[in-house]
């Protein structure tokens, strides 16, 4: 009995511990596959974040138009939260106008919807188009790098700083392959970003009647299978860079490549990169969802009720194809529980090792509601319902 105590306490103080993950922040691979001349490199599935490789991955480095990844998901943000609208009348200035670099051509003085300007960004990397939308959203470019660089630190790029809303060159704005990965993350979560993302050709109406044709500076959207995005960059001090996503059946990967030496090797390494993804690794379940990985647990005060614990949440494990077997699941649980029981309360943990290392911890959780029983219970009910005497 004594020993039944002592497990029930160690589990209540264990339940008001976070849940810890130790797959995402540690590489599967210790490095690359394959050598490249390439500054930056970092492989990813975006759902949950899990890396497979890495190399130089916390290197600050300028990433020209990669930056606009910033610029792109505050926009999204600010229309999710009905800041602004897609169909909101932008009137492009003389500043924004006058941007170098990748441009739509925009008209200063011309006013433009929203969307088309924001298709343009996500398409063609328009310079002007990412000022102009910038002042439409927050008054100023200035006051938008200021958010840009807010939001960076809200979401712990700790590598980032930003000094322009385009990544046209500029002293002190720097980031990392790692942000860059976990920023591309950021933007595929948002629905809207890939009615722009994956159109490989189209065009912008000005006010004057001419047209700029908008052609994907992300080449793989078309020639690779899957690619929904992300962002590319070319700078003379920053390379050839790209953050390219893909997606088939249920894993998107996320390729980072920084510092490539030509705009073919950039997309090259990328599509090798997510290659490897595809046809080295996979998900899997080791314990299915709807099995209790503990049966039959006694309920105390219940009056011979039992219980089984359940996975709170289910397992999906990404896995080097073949190495399935590496992984298994111990069961953390008393051996009893007491009266009342709600559904998705946490009475358990299953933990999770590879090669007989732990990597992560699930809370196992009970399914049935189970309340107290028996004669003093029932007796207890029945004094509950009895009329109250009458006053005398």
């Amino acid at each position: 009995m004594r020993q039944r105590r002592v497990l029930a306490a160690l589990l209540a103080f264990f339940m008001l511990l976070p849940i810890t993950c130790y797959a995402a922040g540690v590489p599967l691979e210790s490095g690359p596959p394959f050598s490249g001349s390439e500054a930056s490199l970092l492989l990813m599935e975006e759902s949950t974040g899990q890396i497979i490789f890495e190399k130089n991955a916390d290197e600050q480095r300028p990433v020209a138009s990669v930056t606009k990844l910033m610029t792109i998901l505050l926009l999204l943000e600010m229309l999710e939260d009905q800041r602004i609208s897609l169909d909101g009348e932008v009137t492009v200035s003389k500043n924004a106008a006058g941007m170098g670099g990748s441009q739509a051509l925009l008209d200063a003085g011309g006013q433009y919807k929203m969307e088309e300007l924001l298709k343009s960004l996500i398409v063609a990397s328009a310079n002007d188009s990412a000022v102009a939308l910038a002042e439409y959203a927050l008054g100023s470019e200035g006051s938008f790098v200021a958010a840009m660089n807010a939001r960076a630190k809200e979401l712990g790029l700790a590598a980032t700083s930003y000094q322009n809303a385009t990544g046209l060159p500029a002293q002190g704005q720097y980031t990392s392959a790692r942000d860059v990965a976990e920023l591309s993350r950021k933007v595929l979560s948002h629905p809207l970003y890939f009615r722009f993302s994956t159109i490989w050709m189209d065009e912008i109406a000005h006010n004057s009647g001419r047209k700029t044709e908008l052609v994907n500076t992300n080449r793989l959207v078309r020639f690779y299978e899957g690619a929904d995005g992300v962002k590319t960059g070319s700078t003379q001090e920053a390379g050839y860079c790209i953050s390219a996503s893909a997606k088939r059946g249920d894993a998107r990967y996320i390729a980072v490549v920084l510092g490539a030496a030509t705009g073919k090797e950039r997309f090259n390494t990328a599509s090798a990169m997510l290659d490897y993804a595809f046809d080295h690794y996979t998900f899997f379940a080791p314990v299915e969802a709807d099995s209790p990985l503990a049966n039959a647990i006694p309920v105390r005060n219940a009056n011979g009720f039992t219980a089984d614990l359940y996975l709170k949440e289910p397992l999906r494990i990404l896995a080097k194809r073949g190495e399935e077997s590496a992984y298994y699941v111990e069961v953390e649980a008393p051996e009893s529980l007491e009266a009342p029981l709600i559904p998705g309360q946490e009475l358990g943990k299953a933990h999770l090792f590879k090669n007989g290392e732990e990597f992560e911890v699930v809370p196992l959780t009970v399914r049935a509601e189970i309340n107290p029983s028996g004669f003093m219970v029932e007796l207890l009910n029945v004094l509950r319902g009895w009329p109250p005497l009458a006053a005398s």
